[in-house]
């Protein structure tokens, strides 16, 4: 098996009253016909796996939906325009392979906790332990059975990320930002400049990276520009 990390824990949109619940475990919010893959005579990691990277596509980012932005992008939406983006990196330090890898699973967590934002009543430590139990069990349970080096590999990028390990995890989380405000100005021109988003725009002070930033401030330009000409 692979090297156990801390582990621990599905998010779902709880009510902001607090319950007695169970620790939460990435198994329990398997869907069922992953569990049935899983214990056939004729097991298919490679299927089971991909109907939990399928549930990226059909869940919506719980920021946009917070902001009645109806219809809004999924988390694979997010994460794929992410990979699209490192692969534009001019800075010649970075290895853009690595990433792009990372940008594919940063978030594949989320397949089975959910998109958890600061305003949720899942704390940070919470979500953590969340997310690094899901990792651990789709790289132990559902990869590694097919290929460990796949499921090493996808540990250590999603880990590289979270940690920010490395030159390539901090663009990234750059990238990550972002990709969150190109997105975030797209909606706010297509309500012609009427829908209040001004609190992502936070998110620029968490750019680290020279050459990201400068992508964010043309961003900002091109921002007030359009808010300039309404």
């Amino acid at each position: 098996m692979l090297k156990r990390y801390i582990s621990i824990p599905r998010f779902q949109r709880f009510s902001s009253t607090k319950m007695a619940t169970p620790v939460w475990r990435p198994q329990d919010h398997v869907p069922k016909e992953v569990k049935d893959l899983l214990s056939s005579s004729q097991q298919s990691h490679v299927l089971a796996f991909l109907h939990v990277v399928q549930l990226l596509k059909i869940q919506k980012r719980t920021g946009w939906l917070d902001h009645n932005i109806e219809p809004c992008e999924s988390i694979a939406d997010h994460m794929y325009r992410m990979g699209i983006t490192a692969m534009l990196i001019k800075d010649a330090r970075v290895n853009r392979d690595k990433c792009v890898r990372i940008a594919m699973v940063h978030d594949i967590a989320e397949s089975l906790v959910g998109d958890i934002t600061p305003f949720d009543p899942v704390g940070k430590e919470e979500k953590h332990r969340r997310e690094l139990a899901t990792i651990k069990y789709l790289c132990d349970e559902l990869i590694e059975p097919y290929n460990p080096e796949a499921a090493r590999e996808i540990l250590e990028d999603w880990l590289a990320y979270e940690n920010i390990t490395s030159l390539e995890a901090r663009y990234v989380k750059d990238i990550d930002k972002f990709e969150m405000l190109v997105q975030c100005f797209e909606y706010e021109k297509n309500a012609g400049g009427k829908r209040d988003l001004d609190q992502f725009w936070s998110a620029l002070n968490s750019i680290k990276t020279e050459e990201v930033k400068s992508w964010a401030l043309d961003l900002v330009k091109k921002r007030e520009e359009f808010y300039s000409s309404l």
